[in-house]
């Protein structure tokens, strides 16, 4: 995975044909791999190789000769990407501006944060072939009521208290801060209606 910090960058990615072209180029191939694949004109597919290339999107891998050309092999230099919430600059949702804790814009702005800095760990872990220690926890859970739902909110939050005052150790030395979030929202397949 790697993450566009850069709003260049991230525009030059989001044009619709690079786009399929780089998910095209997650397996090594050439322009006109990729014209046929796409069924583009292999002109058109070289410009927007170039403009990927330049970006810094592509890499190249190999070079094989073509009876008197050379055919150039590139790859996509990441699987996947991400962009960096803080391209938006100050538009970028921030969980410190938002004062309501229990609204969906909190949520939305810690999610985005995770999302950066979770991606540029990995990055920085990728760099010195390490991993990140992480943890992640899902699960669904339907409740009867809007009363059961508070309660469980309750609840659960009256467990992480306990389980950070027992657990957070600000003497040790040499002890790791880690970030835990929790939030909820609900599914795609929730009725409509608002449970208060």
């Amino acid at each position: 995975m790697e993450m566009v910090a850069q709003s260049a960058r991230a525009a030059t990615m989001l044009h619709p044909m690079r786009l399929r072209i780089l998910n095209a180029l997650r397996e090594p191939g050439s322009a006109t791999t990729v014209a046929r694949t796409l069924g583009l004109a292999r002109q058109k597919v070289n410009y927007h190789l170039r403009e990927l290339e330049k970006a810094g999107f592509l890499e190249e891998v190999e070079q094989r000769r073509a009876g008197n050309c050379v055919e150039r092999i590139v790859v996509a230099t990441a699987t996947h990407y991400l962009i960096d919430p803080d391209v938006l600059g100050t538009m970028a949702a921030d969980g410190g501006s938002v004062e309501d804790r229990v609204s969906s814009a909190y949520l939305i702005a810690l999610a985005a944060g995770t999302i950066r800095d979770v991606a540029a760990l990995q990055q920085r872990a990728a760099k010195g072939k390490k991993r990140v220690p992480t943890f992640a926890l899902q699960t669904d859970i339907r409740f009867a009521t809007a009363d059961a739902r508070r309660e469980f909110t309750e609840a659960l939050t009256n467990v992480v208290a306990r389980l950070a005052a027992k657990y957070h150790d600000d003497e040790t030395p040499g002890g790791r801060t880690t970030r835990f979030i929790v939030g909820a929202y609900p599914t795609k397949a929730s009725g409509t209606r608002d449970e208060g």
